[in-house]
């Protein structure tokens, strides 16, 4: 019985929060006002994605389909930072897309072998230890740990391969693959025999070698979803160069120049880039060919339309060496296996300002701490380094009301602001 072929699956993942600030102060005998020690809170665990060469589908994720990393653990007092919670690595096949959720942009294609962070885990929270002052020496208060990012995804395998072999079903796919390669497919004189895509590697000469991949036959309507559908035309999309298998035997009964026609048809359906993709047509089963018209009518309609027809026998190994050959030395000048750039960018969160924040007027008169849950999560998604992201703060602090209240409390010009651990100077 065929293992089944999964290849597209739906995970949750979301890293760990960061841990908590410590509020502590330092207690030891004979020694008067220690002052504040509580410690910084651990960063949380991020999801961590791997190329795993050993898996070829993403059946694992069928099973289980919510990733969580670790928390960080919240700081002590006497200094001591929590720990950081353990990172969560994913394994995953390679060419495998990840794809948000959402919008369906895609956000990594992991066909490399660098691991990719795809939630970073929340920072963890300032200790007491960090807030004192001249004017503050008893600060009674810490930073929460951040919350980490999370995301809902699609994973996508596409796979990685240099040579397609795409054509209707039983028209002898498998068996190339099986003579040219090393690779075992499930071979029977029926339809749909291959239900998931094969990969071999092709020897062809002292460094000189190629992938190909055995497609699930495809027939009419398949761009449409028919049959097997889009489950597998997805797999071509990477390929450089297709070998179009056409049945010339007449064994069946079937037209080798309709045939030939329908499927790149197809192609065109699902993707007119993919229907733009070099071929060579390799007319399939020579030796038990019933009428040589079927050979000659295909090649004068592939020849016609700029293709190479190659006249095999993979069952009885006639015309595979030629056939590879052929192969190479159009892989030779063809450019390397396709990898798609993401096109996910993060979008600035959306934060409810609603609630309300802790404004604290300070002894000096002239500093105000500010605190609140949706503060810090607004915190977290600024870069103080950029620009850009340094007026969307702003524009959003001052759509929240928060300068409208600060002024009518008494703010003046050059004041210290506290945000969140940031000291900012005001301005009006």
């Amino acid at each position: 019985m065929a293992t089944t072929f999964i290849d597209k699956a739906r995970i949750t993942v979301r890293a760990g929060n960061g841990g908590n600030g410590a509020v502590a102060f330092h207690r030891e005998k004979y020694v008067a006002a220690g002052g504040p020690d509580g410690g910084d809170g651990g960063k949380g665990g991020s999801i961590i994605l791997q190329v795993d060469d050993n898996m070829s589908t993403l059946m694992d994720f069928r099973y289980k389909r919510k990733y969580v990393a670790e928390n960080g653990v919240d700081g002590q007092g006497g200094r001591k930072s929590g720990k950081d919670g353990a990172n969560l690595v994913i394994r995953v096949p390679r060419g495998t897309l990840v794809r948000d959720a959402e919008t369906n942009e895609i956000i990594q294609d992991m066909s490399g072998s660098e691991p990719y962070v795809l939630c970073k885990g929340g920072r963890g929270g300032w200790g007491n230890m960090h807030f004192a002052t001249p004017t503050r020496q008893v600060p009674r208060f810490a930073k929460a740990g951040l919350p980490g990012e999370s995301h809902d995804v699609f994973l996508e395998l596409k796979l990685l391969a240099d040579v397609g072999l795409i054509g209707f079903p039983n028209v002898g796919k498998s068996t190339l693959l099986s003579v040219v390669s090393k690779a075992q497919p499930k071979i029977a004189n029926y339809h749909f025999t291959t239900l998931y895509p094969n990969l071999g590697v092709v020897w062809v000469d002292e460094g000189v070698s190629f992938v190909m991949a055995d497609i699930p036959g495809i027939i009419e309507g398949a761009s449409e979803g028919a049959g097997l559908g889009h489950d597998f035309l997805r797999h071509i999309d990477r390929c450089r160069l297709l070998v179009h298998v056409v049945d010339v035997s007449g064994s069946e009964g079937r037209d080798p120049v309709a045939d030939f026609d329908a499927i790149n048809a197809e192609l065109e359906q699902y993707s007119p880039d993919l229907a733009k993709r070099p071929q060579i047509v390799a007319a399939n089963k020579v030796d038990i060919m019933t009428d040589p018209e079927n050979l000659e009518r295909l090649r004068a309609h592939v020849e016609a339309k700029g293709f190479t027809l190659m006249e095999i026998s993979a069952a009885a190994h006639q015309g595979t060496r030629e056939l590879v050959g052929k192969v190479a030395e159009a892989l030779a000048s063809l450019p390397p296996v396709t990898v798609y750039e993401p096109e996910y960018v993060p979008k600035p969160p959306v934060v409810d300002t609603s609630e309300p924040l802790d404004i604290q007027r300070l002894d000096d008169g002239h500093t105000w701490l500010i605190q609140g849950p949706w503060l810090q999560r607004l915190m977290a998604n600024v870069n103080f380094d950029d620009y850009e992201s340094r007026m969307w703060f702003d524009k959003a602090l001052r759509e929240s009301g928060l300068y409208q209240q600060l002024e009518e409390r008494g703010i003046e010009d050059g004041d210290t602001v506290s945000l969140d651990g940031y000291e900012f100077e005001y301005q009006y």
